[in-house]
């Protein structure tokens, strides 16, 4: 349980410092929900 939050940290800074503003944070959320969702279709 430990190692969940460590995780999500981790996820959350690799977003953030990947693109450059929280507008582009957004569009990369958005991308990655999209992939999900036609990965399960």
């Amino acid at each position: 349980m430990k190692t969940l939050p460590v995780m999500i940290l981790l996820i959350a800074t690799f977003c953030l410092s990947a693109c450059n503003t929280f507008q582009g944070f957004g569009k990369d959320l958005q991308r990655s929900g999209e992939a999900i969702e036609k990965t399960a279709k």
